[in-house]
């Protein structure tokens, strides 16, 4: 039996055309409904009854909550993702909802509220930690969603997301090519999946060159976390040569702590993220990123493709991570 991907193909249509055209919307014309239908009753395909439940509420929404601590709803680099995922939901006749979490209340209290009152079509997903009661819980209502980052969950889950394991793999080998061996880690909060992947990536290169893996330490990804965060390990009796940071903003807060240490500009630093602010630090601030063009239209992609009940497993995108080559990482 086909599924709606296969459907799709064989037709030389797109899957959300596909998709409409067999629910009966008026924007696909009488003769592409009617060949669809046919071609459908031909390949045996069934669409996916909760899905086109959902589809027929006609919502219309596609909500993505974001926690408010610390005190924003995402660096820019992020709001310039939601943005193109959200004018690509929009030629779909979707819209895109950011609802920050009031204080108080819980990302998972938000998704029971929009899923208990049928106000959403589909749901994406962002800061996925290692066990996510946000995805379980709209897996066990049968709810169309995509995270942002990987969980651990036993069922599979549709996803993009960066090669966190082997960027940090490699920027901790690049380290100790340059001659580093005490090179440290300032970790995110380890029940965060991409926190927990990133500092598995340097330890596994420090564990492969028999190098001691004891410098690390754990933050909040903030720009405070890492300035702590690098403190703590720069006043330790043998301090690192070189840091590895989970994200930019700790990077950028470890920048600063250096500057208060002696000798602290000899010290190597590398971040991840992108972030533009990056490119004006003092050194400018080396870094890594997720490879992939528009990835606010591969997010609305994988969004509309779960409305219409792809099976999950071909709606995962895991993306190569890249260097950004600037100043701080280089010996100075």
């Amino acid at each position: 039996m086909a599924n709606l991907k296969q459907l799709a193909q064989s037709l030389g249509l797109s899957i959300t055309t596909v998709s409409r055209a067999l629910d009966g919307y008026g924007d696909v014309s009488a003769a592409t409904r009617e060949r669809v239908r046919e071609a459908a009753e031909k390949a045996g395909y069934h669409p996916n009854a909760s899905a086109r439940r959902l589809r027929k509420q006609r919502a219309e929404l596609v909500a993505v909550t974001l926690p408010s601590d610390p005190g924003n709803i995402g660096p820019p680099h992020f709001l310039d993702m939601l943005s193109g995922c959200a004018e690509h939901l929009a030629s779909a006749g979707l819209n895109l909802v950011i609802a920050p979490v009031p204080r108080g209340e819980s990302e998972l209290d938000m998704c029971r509220r929009f899923v208990d009152g049928r106000r959403i079509d589909a749901m994406l997903l962002v800061r996925t930690k290692r066990h996510d009661e946000r995805v379980e819980f709209l897996q066990s209502r049968g709810v169309p969603f995509v995270t942002n980052g990987r969980t651990e969950s036993p069922i599979p889950h549709p996803f993009i997301d960066g090669d966190g394991f082997a960027g940090f793999h490699a920027a901790t080998v690049r380290f100790q090519s340059a001659g580093h061996r005490r090179i440290a880690h300032i970790a995110g909060p380890q029940e965060y999946y991409f926190a927990n992947v990133r500092r598995r990536g340097w330890k596994a290169a420090m564990d492969e060159a028999g190098l001691d893996a004891d410098l690390c330490t754990e933050a909040a990804p903030t720009e405070q976390g890492g300035y702590v965060a690098a403190l703590e390990l720069l006043n330790r009796p043998s301090p690192p040569t070189a840091l590895v940071c989970a994200t930019d903003e700790m990077a950028i807060g470890a920048l600063r702590a250096l500057r208060e240490i002696p000798g602290g500009n000899a010290i190597s630093i590398v971040g991840h993220d992108d972030l533009p602010m990056g490119a004006f630090t003092s050194p400018s601030l080396s870094t890594m990123r997720m490879t992939g063009q528009n990835l606010g239209v591969s997010f609305a992609s994988l969004l509309l493709r779960a409305i219409a009940g792809e099976p999950a497993e071909e709606l995962q995108e895991l993306h190569a991570v890249e260097f950004v080559d600037r100043d701080s990482h280089r010996p100075r």
